[in-house]
């Protein structure tokens, strides 16, 4: 259907995210899909059985603008016995739909109009449009190729009257690396004195591989009393398309939030809440989840050096970056689109998450999957090569 009306774009320059574009062509092509960061595989009936017993009792109305009180105690003692602070239950958590809505709300509950906003590059490609969206504007850092560890001294030179935030991504999505304690110490150090927020994004926070610890926000004194900490349910339990997440912080900063969370979207569908609060009380579904993609990663690893690529480091998430230097001269988007179309193995090429297109020959591939899945790309790129 064709419009009469005239449409002056007020984002001319923002396109379909990559992951939409890639997932799409692995489906047109028959692909083996290692794009888009989501399982191929089944989270636990229990989940499912607990969803539909709480629908069967008639918990199918609107949930609180917060969250279901037994789903966020069930957030705060969980991040109590992890981190150490006790988040107040009614007026420092908020369950949100997602993880990119909780960030979205995030940033235009404190970015105003001429403010700076300080992003990490490779940046996940949703931080940069919500800026913009708010009237902000976004400032990239740089993680050093290849291990990926931020520039402090950089950082400081960024920061000025104008800075409104700094958003962090530990275990950072696309690159699998990790903030440290020292990180956070340095970070903490940048924003002494001023009024900076930091919105940290800590989706992956429990896929966290050889012995490491997540450095969360919130157990660094600091930092916690001036950020926003978002988590994912959906990465943690593999359900991805329940959207369904959760930000702490302190009070003050939760109730800006919520005053734009109540109106662009207001609650969460109520029996899932109820469901994940039920499955949370087995500790051992978070927990075991760094062995349970460890060994993911490293079958895939070992996979993959039947292979040309070169793997980086992966210290976190579940995804693997590999270079392709000496196997192409292609970009990597259209090296990824030809690998898409002629090998059948679909990745996610780096370049998209720098804001001025560097190209290192990088893709990103998910290993998110069932072993089955992974054997089966890695056969075609060795049939390829």
């Amino acid at each position: 259907m064709e419009t009469p009306i005239r449409i002056d774009s007020r984002f001319p320059a923002m396109g379909t995210t990559i992951f939409t574009v890639m997932s799409r062509l692995a489906t047109e092509c028959g692909a083996v899909n290692l794009s888009q960061g989501f399982p191929d595989f089944q989270a636990e009936p229990a989940l499912f059985d607990a969803v539909h017993r709480h629908m069967l009792a008639g918990r199918n109305q609107y949930a609180p603008m917060g969250g279901l009180p037994e789903l966020r105690q069930a957030i705060v003692d969980k991040v109590a016995t992890l981190y150490g602070p006790r988040f107040d239950v009614e007026s420092e958590v908020t369950v949100t739909a997602g993880a990119t809505q909780a960030i979205f709300t995030a940033i235009a509950a404190f970015v105003r109009p001429g403010d700076e906003v300080i992003v990490f590059e490779p940046v996940y490609d949703s931080y940069v449009p919500a800026i913009e969206t708010v009237g902000g504007q976004a400032v990239f850092a740089q993680l050093r190729f290849p291990d990926y560890a931020p520039d402090w001294d950089q950082v400081r030179g960024l920061i000025n009257e104008r800075t409104r935030m700094i958003i962090v991504n530990s275990p950072h999505n696309p690159t699998g690396s990790l903030l440290t304690a020292a990180d956070l110490d340095r970070l903490a150090g940048l924003v002494r004195g001023t009024d900076i927020v930091i919105l940290s994004d800590e989706v992956y926070e429990h896929i966290v591989f050889d012995g490491e610890r997540h450095a969360s926000l919130c157990a660094h004194a600091e930092l916690a009393v001036r950020s926003i900490v978002v988590s994912s349910f959906g990465k943690t339990y593999h359900i991805t398309g329940w959207k369904i997440g959760y930000v702490v912080g302190p009070a003050a900063l939760m109730a800006e939030f919520r005053k734009v969370h109540q109106f662009n979207v207001f609650t969460v569908h109520a029996p899932s809440q109820l469901a994940i609060a039920e499955y949370m009380q087995d500790a051992s579904r978070h927990l075991g989840l760094a062995a349970f993609y460890q060994a993911k990663r490293d079958h895939f690893r070992q996979l993959m050096a039947a292979t040309p690529f070169t793997l980086l480091p992966c210290r976190g998430t579940y995804f693997q970056l590999a270079r392709y230097a000496g196997m192409s001269d292609l970009p990597d988007r259209a090296f990824a689109e030809w690998l898409t179309r002629e090998v059948g193995v679909a990745v996610i090429p780096v370049s998209v998450f720098n804001a001025d297109g560097r190209d290192d020959q990088v893709v990103r591939f998910c290993f998110a999957k069932r072993e089955a899945t992974l054997e089966a790309a890695v056969e075609r790129l060795c049939k390829a090569w």
